[in-house]
């Protein structure tokens, strides 16, 4: 302990060190100055003792020399300060584990799921659902048309299923959905007659100037008296458009008939002018109809 403290005095008294141990015959001259400072301390140090300490602080016996920089020095160093860094690159560790749980043993299975799903219903529920409305149709219509029509459908429908198109696909099942749904409708066909609406009207059509075409403006009725919302074809614009009123195309002497009803009493006795029943597609119309309608006017 002592030969420590004699090599700590020495290290405080560099300056000192340094100087006496710049030349080798001087050895005992710094013994006898560090005999001398401890004895101003009052304390007494034998001279093996000073011997000892000035030799262990020229051998550096008692000098901490740092590590050359290394990995296993990083590595220590790392250990060393655990506590500053521990507990971020734990929590970073943590997350980094639940969201490789998630994504691998939730995200993953999942998504394999929805693709197997997918695939077996283009591959089987969409032509089961197919030939279940080709069925319904065939057994409910009255008519051949609404057999070819949903036949065609069926057919391409469970093409582009077979290709993997699953929009077109799906496409055709909602087309024979609206086949069915209006194979069912059950209606009739009347002339508005409210003051607040046009019961008829005429144009010139763009095409020829020379011709005049004249309208009755028309709504379907259900058994309860409910006007329904129907596809028309816009003779004019070609489009297709889901209306409750819409014209119908009609010969002048039913056109000049309507008017005269109506200018009459202000009321339209004869309005019905078509039904449509269940099991068939197009209106049976009681009066001439020339096959055009307009959605706007």
């Amino acid at each position: 302990m002592l030969a420590m403290d004699v090599v700590d005095t020495l290290r405080h008294r560099q300056d000192l060190a340094t100087r006496e141990l710049a030349g080798v015959t001087r050895e005992q001259q710094l013994i006898d100055k560090l005999r001398d400072i401890y004895h101003q301390q009052g304390i007494e140090v034998p001279d093996h003792i000073l011997k000892e300490g000035v030799a262990a602080l020229q051998e550096s016996r008692f000098v901490y020399d740092p590590p050359k920089p290394g990995f296993g020095t990083s590595m220590a160093r790392l250990y060393v300060g655990r506590k500053r860094w521990g507990k971020p690159v734990g929590a970073a560790l943590v997350a980094l584990l639940v969201l490789s749980v998630g994504y691998f043993g939730a995200w993953q299975p999942y998504q394999r799921g929805q693709a197997e799903a997918a695939r077996i219903e283009l591959s089987e529920g969409v032509p089961a659902r197919l030939d279940a409305l080709y069925q319904t149709i065939f057994e409910e219509t009255k008519v051949q048309k609404a057999v070819v029509q949903a036949e065609g459908l069926r057919n391409r429908g469970k093409a582009y299923a077979a290709e993997g198109n699953s929009v077109a696909a799906e496409k055709a099942v909602a087309d024979l959905t609206a086949l069915r749904d209006a194979l069912r409708q059950d209606y009739s066909l009347r002339v508005v007659n409210r003051a607040d609406v046009q019961s008829g009207f005429w144009t010139i059509p763009e095409v020829n100037t020379a011709a005049t075409n004249y309208y009755i403006v028309v709504e379907a009725l259900d058994a309860d008296g409910n006007a329904l919302d129907l596809p028309i074809l816009n003779e004019e614009t070609g489009q297709t458009e889901v209306v409750a009123t819409w014209g119908v195309r009609v010969p002048e002497s039913v056109y000049d008939s309507v008017a005269a009803d109506k200018r009459d009493d202000g009321i339209i006795q004869n309005n019905e002018i078509g039904r449509k029943s269940s099991g068939f597609l197009d209106v049976e119309y009681s009066l001439p109809v020339l096959g055009g309608a307009v959605t706007r006017w």
